[in-house]
């Protein structure tokens, strides 16, 4: 047994080190005077964050009670991984020409950079997760009171609670939450994420051998055992009538939680330096993902078939090494499951601060005159972030400590994050999805899982009464959260599952539908897709206008706004940098399309401390062009659209290349493609009109015929009537003549 000193001692002695890798690996790229390319063996091994003390303590306990079960939820995963090289590295190719600084951003760029969308997706996380830190400070907690014998209430789990969460909270800020720009790659704290991955996993393995081939005499033994013992669904995938159902649902929610976990997002996108890496990441990860779970059911078979309660399964990797009297095997493993739980702790808390931060915060201060001051102190802020999501971790851990909820954190988290599903992929392979349907199928979704998975946890703690689960609302037994629409039967992560996805995707689709998106989201829906599928940046700078645009006055003015999120010395910096970049730092005047190129430099630059869609906002509400300005950037526009729509009917012919240099050129042939079908409607219209018009033609014809034919007969008859009349009126005046005579 451990004295709390002692364990405190070696954890500060473990932290220690790892700060020595981070701040070594800091100073190399300083002194290196730019970040490195990266290494793809640090970059697969840092995925492993994936693996929390949900795996660590929490797939033993799984399989204890569920069997192979508990392999379903990596099962799906690694079938994510397969897809990689066709979505994890269209996503990656995106963060290097929008500057994505998370998920949140991600999807609201694709989105014409919607703020809405952002800051749903950023409160859809913050409620899934949060929670789920709580989970990890939790497991930190109950572990070092096993090994210390301590009580896991009370005053003693206040101390080691505060304790780990003050901890938690400065490491967090000091590797990364340091620098105002997410998107620079935070090389030393991914530097100590892959030393804690490497510990995790051979200590967990350490724990495995010692169990397996010392505690028992290796597989076959322990497998043996389980038959004679009656623990068969320990080794077997059947678990209860619905395990088929369940089965498909972990590995739907593995599957999309491998893309869509903030966490994961950031160290597989953000972090990545290199898209060739994800090649070793397909392999090697998986590779890892295998090691960390063979020992699972051994262990979970060691510590039931040793006599130990099945209600402290979790922490059968701490407490079979402990029993046997291995104290260096026990801290080990203390130190393999701090590991686990602190690395997923740190990169979700600062991915979490740097998505409230920019879509939550910053709108707000924008919004509100009397707090835009505040701008300037975002950094400040996003600390300010990091400390309110830890504690109120900690509040959850304690309010929830002994109760059903934290036992069900990780799958509702998994289910949370799945409602990004639908608005990830389908922009990443759907052209036609749109801003209100990506914006429905978040709200529904979200409102889905609320409904049925959320509440219900709440009503099983006591919150609520469980007249709603029973009866449910207003006595319509069906809207019962966990049987809506009549649907019983499932196990209520399957059923959330279900009912949530059916609302998103639905919603998604018949959302992108019926609204027609405007122009501006047209040109950055097919710029973004675009930037996914092509195999390199073009960043082409035509030149040719007349240098007439004062550069003074538009340097003061970017100067100014990047000042309102910068500090005063980085923002002058980030200008004049610009300004040499485009070199014109020596020029009194330039030209339109340099000060365009000017302004796109400076919102890419402002994308990386508040987000893309916030620095798009900031750019449009400051930046100002006189009515020559706009004249010409009309007019550039215009030349721009009729020579690329010109090129495009050339190369049509002889090239089955799809990429433009712009990205403008497959909206404009769906353009002419729609209008082409518009004419052909037409000419088919005027092809029936000219067929009913010569037809009344004809009739006009016969008809004129006919007309003429009559008045000839008129005529002819007119003529022998008169004749007639005649004839007759000479024949009485010669009978007169006679009978006078």
């Amino acid at each position: 047994m451990f004295t709390p000193l002692s364990v405190i001692l070696y954890v500060t002695v473990y932290m220690g080190i790892l700060f020595a890798i981070a701040q070594l690996v800091e100073k190399r790229i300083k002194n290196k005077g730019e970040q490195s390319a990266g290494n793809p063996w640090i970059y697969a091994l840092s995925l492993a964050v994936y693996h929390t003390s949900w795996t660590f303590y929490g797939s033993v306990g799984f399989a204890s009670n569920s069997g192979l079960l508990f392999f379903s939820i990596y099962g799906g995963a690694l079938i994510g991984i397969c897809f990689w090289w066709y979505s994890l590295r269209r996503m990656v190719q995106a963060k290097e020409t929008f500057r994505i600084t998370s998920i949140a951003d991600f999807i609201s760029t694709r989105y014409n950079r919607s703020q809405k969308i952002a800051a749903l997706v950023t409160i859809i996380a913050l409620i899934g997760i949060v929670p789920y830190i709580s989970l990890q400070l939790k497991a930190i907690i109950s572990s070092f009171s096993i090994i210390t014998d301590t009580p896991q209430t009370g005053s003693a789990f206040d101390l080691s609670g505060w304790m780990v969460t003050i901890f938690m909270i400065c490491f967090t800020i000091i590797f990364g939450v340091r620098r105002l720009d997410p998107t620079e790659r935070h090389q030393g704290m991914i530097a100590a994420l892959v030393a804690e991955c490497i510990v995790k996993i051979i200590a967990f393995i350490a724990v495995g051998f010692f169990v397996t081939y010392t505690l028992f005499d290796g597989f076959g033994d322990i497998y043996s055992r389980i038959q004679t013992a009656g623990l068969e669904h320990l080794v077997s995938m059947n678990h209860g009538e619905n395990s088929g159902v369940m089965w498909i649902t972990l590995l739907i929610l593995s599957f999309a939680a491998i893309h869509t976990l903030p966490r994961q997002f950031h160290v597989s996108v953000v972090e990545n330096s290199n898209k060739n890496h994800i090649k070793t990441a397909m392999w090697l990860f998986p590779a890892y993902m295998i090691g960390i779970n063979i020992f699972v059911v051994p262990i979970a078979a060691a510590g039931l078939l040793m006599g130990m309660p099945a209600e402290n399964a979790d922490f059968f990797v701490l407490l079979l090494p402990q029993q046997a009297g291995s104290e260096s095997l026990t801290i080990l493993a203390f130190i393999g499951g701090f590991s686990a739980a602190t690395g997923m702790i740190i990169i979700t808390t600062m991915t979490l601060s740097t998505m409230a931060s920019n879509h939550l915060i910053l709108p707000t201060l924008e919004r509100i005159p009397a707090l835009q001051p505040l701008r300037s102190y975002l950094l400040q802020l996003r600390w300010a972030m990091v400390s309110l999501i830890l504690l109120g971790s900690l509040w959850f851990a304690k309010e929830f400590a002994d109760s059903y909820i934290l036992a069900a954190i990780g799958l509702l988290s998994f289910v949370a994050v799945l409602q990004f599903a639908p608005a990830l992929f389908g922009g990443m392979f759907w052209k036609k999805g749109n801003s209100l349907g990506a914006f429905l199928g978040l709200l529904t979704g979200f409102i889905i899982w609320t409904y049925c998975l959320l509440i219900p946890t709440f009503i099983k703690h006591g919150w609520f009464t469980e007249a709603l689960l029973v009866q449910g609302p207003w006595n319509i037994t069906a809207l019962r959260p966990e049987a809506l629409f009549g649907l019983d039967g499932l196990h209520p992560v399957s059923h959330a599952v279900f009912w949530s996805l059916i609302f998103n995707i639905g919603s998604y689709i018949i959302g992108s539908i019926i609204f027609s998106p405007n122009k501006s989201e047209r040109n950055l829906t097919t710029e973004f897709i675009s930037a996914m599928n092509s195999s390199h940046s073009r960043r082409a700078r035509p030149t040719g206008l007349d240098s007439y645009i004062s550069l003074q006055p538009k340097l003061e003015e970017a100067h100014s706004l990047l000042s309102n999120y910068l500090h005063e010395d980085k923002a002058e910096k980030e200008v004049r940098t610009i300004a040499e970049d485009l070199q014109v730092i020596d020029k009194l005047q330039i030209t339109i399309i340099e000060l365009v190129e000017f302004h796109r430099m400076v919102e890419h630059v402002l994308a990386g401390s508040i987000g893309a869609a916030s620095a798009h906002k900031a750019i449009e509400n400051t930046i100002r062009y006189n009515s020559r300005e706009e004249a010409d950037l009309k007019a550039l526009y215009s030349h721009i659209v009729t020579e690329l729509q010109s090129t495009e009917k050339e190369n049509a012919a002889g090239s089955d290349d799809s990429q433009s240099g712009y990205g403008l050129i497959e909206d404009l042939q769906t353009q002419i493609d729609d209008l082409e079908d518009q004419l052909a409607t037409q000419q088919k219209t005027i092809s029936n009109m000219e067929v009913k018009l010569e037809a009344r033609y004809e009739e006009i014809f016969k008809y004129r015929l006919e007309a003429q034919k009559s008045k000839q007969d008129n005529a002819q008859l007119r003529n022998e009537l008169k004749k007639i009349l005649r004839d007759r009126s000479d024949g009485g005046y010669s009978s007169e003549a006679e009978h006078s005579e």
